[in-house]
């Protein structure tokens, strides 16, 4: 019996699902909002490069970009079939979504080593 992807595609929807849900609103409270109103001041940009400095906080970084890519191209790749009735097109939509996460994924790994 052949193993299909879409078990692990699956696995990196929930988890990008959970990282987005975890993360992203703590940094839109800190960045959109208290930042800007003065309740926080602004890190500086060597605080910002000193934090991003040991190799595990950038792995970390680099993860949690990667599962909130593929979450996106797994709900672009699912609304695209169900939603506007392209599933005849699920080979290529799957290409383009999930090559593009890996692609964004590539790129922030490059960006931060």
């Amino acid at each position: 019996m052949r193993r299909r992807a879409e078990a692990y595609l699956w696995l990196l929807f929930s988890g990008g699902g959970v990282v987005a849900a975890l993360l992203l609103p703590v940094l839109v409270l800190l960045f959109g909002v208290l930042m800007p109103v003065g309740v926080l001041d602004w890190p500086s940009a060597a605080r910002l490069t000193a934090l991003l400095d040991p190799v595990a906080v950038r792995a970390a970084v680099v993860a949690a970009v990667a599962l909130c890519l593929f979450h996106a191209a797994h709900r672009i790749r699912h609304t695209a079939e169900e939603l506007f009735g392209l599933a005849r097109f699920d080979p290529v939509i799957a290409v383009v979504c999930y090559g593009a996460a890996l692609g964004g994924s590539v790129i922030a790994a490059g960006v931060l080593w």
